[in-house]
């Protein structure tokens, strides 16, 4: 048996349905990391990561209460690969090394998860023990998005989509892929992938 346990990825273009899939992993005791969230939440209380945005986008970064001024950042980077770069790289770390300290408190657990949407793109899931893709067809994962997020406009999730990786690409990265289509039953999808990476975690064999 491994001394520490396996660190599992799941990504899956918007609208795919990873959220829903790491509660289910959640139910079966396993805990879930949320890149995306803690990124958030690093931009709004690491005074590190705090610092390096305003030293390289300005006090208007943040709004007098402290909080990231998340429509001025947003208009900074969109369309402007120079300074979404920037920012990626200061957040990116931060999140990597925010992760392994939350995954050497987990040292009773046999696997680990990792949510992140863009673990493919950045190249972090070289750094986990395997990567599962949650897919959807495109205009399913559409019409989620705009139930989802009433402020997004179609041109919008489209315009996000076309910045991600295709489904095919991140399959091809991955060891499990989880087929959230609406049709396709997912929990035991979740359940076969979660024996099997006990059985990894437990013999070392996958």
């Amino acid at each position: 048996m491994q001394n520490k346990p396996l660190k599992i990825g799941i990504t899956g273009g918007i609208g795919a349905g990873k959220s829903m899939v790491c509660e289910v992993f959640k139910v079966l005791g396993i805990s879930v990391y949320n890149a995306d969230d803690r990124a958030k939440a690093l931009m709004a209380n690491d005074k590190e990561v705090m610092d390096s945005i305003r030293f390289f986008f300005g006090n208007e970064a943040y709004l007098p209460d402290g909080t990231p001024n998340k429509s001025f950042l947003a208009s900074q980077v969109f369309g402007d690969e120079k300074k979404l770069s920037k920012i990626n790289s200061i957040v990116h770390p931060a999140v990597a090394k925010d992760f392994e300290q939350w995954a050497k408190a987990q040292n009773e657990k046999l696997y680990l998860i990792k949510e992140a949407a863009l673990l493919v793109e950045n190249g972090s899931y070289e750094s986990l023990d395997g990567l599962i893709t949650v897919t959807a067809p495109e205009k399913l994962r559409i019409a989620r998005t705009l139930e989802r997020d009433a402020h997004r406009t179609e041109a919008d999730v489209r315009g996000i989509i076309s910045k991600q990786l295709s489904e095919a690409e991140k399959v091809a990265k991955s060891d499990f892929v989880i087929v959230n289509d609406n049709h396709s039953l997912v929990i035991p999808q979740v359940l076969k992938i979660h024996e099997r990476l006990i059985k990894q975690a437990q013999t070392g064999v996958v």
